[in-house]
């Protein structure tokens, strides 16, 4: 280790070097860096379409030594068919540096079908106009080979930027409309240790997890499909009070026979994304829940299907084969679902921090609002205003990338997941 206990010797240097990409490189450099004992400041790297760009702040030797090591650089740059260069970096530049690493820290993520360059502009500019300095930028879904039928599966980017956010709240609004105006979903999250320890996700079921309303299949069931649809309707857009209108609805299935619930069960179309989002969230360990304002028949239908951990929703009552038009107990309504979710995570021992929340009507809001992560999926023009995330160009598997977990990681798991499965039914 060289003696930097004088402050007048200290010299700073930012290396940069750039080229074809291949093995070795790394231990080349800091190879000859080693042997003249500079001691590593930062360090990064990137490479795109396997060219390398690659970074180093080094503390190196003073006098004679250090010219000794920018010339063995040099030389092993040349040698690796590689572009170097050294820019000197004085103290003061460096301790401005350090301080901004103090300062907020963002996540910026982009899904869509596509991601094109007008997106990346509009990002960029905003970022820029909010004093937001983009420092690093992740491609998080896989690549796609040209020409292939897979061109239409999604992408998503994430951008970390720094720099302090003075109204969270405005800049989710302006994410929503440039979201609507591109077709493409944004979202800004604090970069936080939460973010990376949440570990329960709560769902609505009818229009979230699944596409279906059932409340409208039980009615076309039950000859009174438009009533009930019109009243959903007006529930969803937060016009009407929900349980209200969720006893109005009801009353209106009088008669209709329990005989007919499997086939309506088995019809339900699970929402795009939601399979491989369960069973992601399981591999990793994640908690699931359904909290539902529609039925526990449905439910425990879902849950048995995708492996949900917990199910609340209100249960049709059923005498002598035919539903009465109630419900057993009490209903599962907006504060219902946002006092369940607290009760879930108290069971789990997490913090609302740690909780994501996903809805698409009004009587999902209440959730959303105290869940550390809440999202609007493929929501109600209402919902989408309030809630702060949205998502509504790619499927429910969206919300992967909004926790910051890449495709090859995904893949990578599932095989070791697929793999131990196998191994334990050979054990049996």
């Amino acid at each position: 280790m060289v003696d930097r206990t004088d402050s007048s010797r200290r010299e700073l240097t930012l290396i940069n070097v750039n080229g074809q990409d291949r093995p070795g490189i790394t231990a080349a450099l800091t190879t000859v860096l080693a042997r003249y004992k500079a001691d590593v400041l930062d360090i990064g790297q990137a490479v795109i379409h396997d060219y390398l760009s690659w970074g180093l702040l080094v503390e190196v030797p003073p006098g004679k030594a250090s010219g000794l090591l920018y010339r063995d650089l040099m030389f092993a740059a040349h040698e690796l068919n590689l572009n170097i260069r050294f820019r000197p970096i004085t103290e003061n530049h460096y301790r401005e540096w350090v301080n901004n690493q103090g300062q907020s820290r963002h996540i910026i993520t982009l899904l869509g079908q596509k991601i094109t360059a007008q997106h990346f502009s509009w990002i960029a500019d905003h970022a820029s106009a909010s004093n937001l300095n983009i420092d690093k930028i992740t491609r998080l879904s896989g690549r796609i080979p040209l020409g292939t039928k897979e061109a239409a599966k999604l992408s998503a980017i994430e951008l970390s930027v720094q720099g302090e956010v003075d109204d969270l709240a405005a800049m989710h609004g302006e994410y929503l409309h440039a979201s609507q105006e591109m077709d493409i979903d944004i979202a800004i999250q604090k970069d936080d240790a939460y973010r990376r320890l949440r570990r329960l996700v709560c769902f609505d079921m009818d229009s979230t997890l699944i596409q279906n309303e059932v409340i409208n299949d039980l009615a076309e069931a039950a000859g009174v499909g438009q009533k009930v649809a019109e009243i959903t309707e007006a529930a969803m857009q937060g016009a009407i009070d929900f349980e209200a209108s969720f006893h109005q609805r009801v009353a209106l299935l009088k008669g209709l026979e329990a005989e007919r619930l499997p086939a309506i069960a088995e019809a339900m179309v699970i929402s795009e994304g939601t399979e491989r989002l369960i069973s992601t969230l399981r591999q990793y360990g994640y908690r699931t829940a359904i909290l539902s304002g529609g039925f526990t028949y449905f439910a425990e239908h879902l849950k048995s299907r995708l492996g949900v951990d917990y199910i609340y929703a209100n249960e049709l009552e059923i005498v002598e084969g035919r539903l009465t038009g109630r419900v057993v107990g009490r209903v599962v309504d907006e504060n219902r679902k946002a006092t369940l979710l607290k009760e879930i995570a108290l069971r789990e021992n997490l913090c609302l921090e740690q909780v994501i929340a996903v809805g698409d009507g009004a009587n999902d809001l209440p959730m959303l609002s105290i869940a550390g992560l809440g999202i609007a999926f493929r929501a109600k023009p209402l919902v989408q205003q309030q809630a702060r995330y949205s998502l509504g160009s790619v499927g429910l598997d969206g919300i992967l990338y909004l926790l910051g977990m890449r495709d090859r990681d995904i893949e990578e798991l599932s095989l070791v997941t697929n793999r131990g499965e196998r191994d334990e039914e050979d054990r049996l």
